[in-house]
């Protein structure tokens, strides 16, 4: 597994993210997106840098350089020491361990960032293979937010998960 930039020709990554139920409704990909729609993602994901909004990168094979997922850091509230960490990874490349070592990976990134500080992680009550994934990153949880993200057209409460610079 390796963190690299988006390229055009991992649209396919954007189809088979798209096709999850969930995925869609926590980023900017369609539910099901079209050829069209899944270029335009990827365009996205190579634009975030950039823009300013923080770094999105594909989660790779290593040794096939397929895109399996997707994993970023985001920078919006830098000036505070903090990011945000979320990632996603296609359905029949879950459990296999991409997600943690992806995570770790970012992680060990976001530490050569020198205003950063902290880097947390939101996560559903429900999602216990996305808390597993954290706590196995050495991320720690923190507390419960209650109706903190706004997700599919209702409030969501949100398990936050951080890591501190060491």
């Amino acid at each position: 597994m390796v963190l690299r930039r988006f390229e055009p020709s991992d649209a396919a990554l954007a189809h088979a993210l798209g096709a999850d139920p969930y995925v869609p409704l926590i980023g900017s990909l369609p539910a099901r997106p079209s050829t069209q729609q899944a270029r335009q993602w990827v365009r996205r994901q190579r634009q975030k840098h950039p823009d300013g909004d923080g770094f999105s990168f594909a989660i790779a094979d290593a040794e096939t350089d397929t895109a399996i997922g997707a994993i970023g850091l985001w920078l919006r509230d830098l000036p505070e020491g903090r990011a945000t960490a979320g990632y996603a990874v296609s359905p029949e490349y879950r459990g296999r361990g991409a997600a943690t070592s992806a995570l770790v990976a970012l992680t060990a990134f976001a530490w050569t960032i020198p205003a950063l500080h902290r880097v947390e992680s939101y996560i559903e009550p429900w999602n216990t293979a996305s808390s597993k994934v954290a706590t196995a990153a050495g991320y720690q949880r923190e507390g419960l937010l209650r109706g903190h993200h706004w997700i599919g057209g209702t409030r969501r409460d949100m398990l936050i998960y951080a890591a501190i610079r060491p």
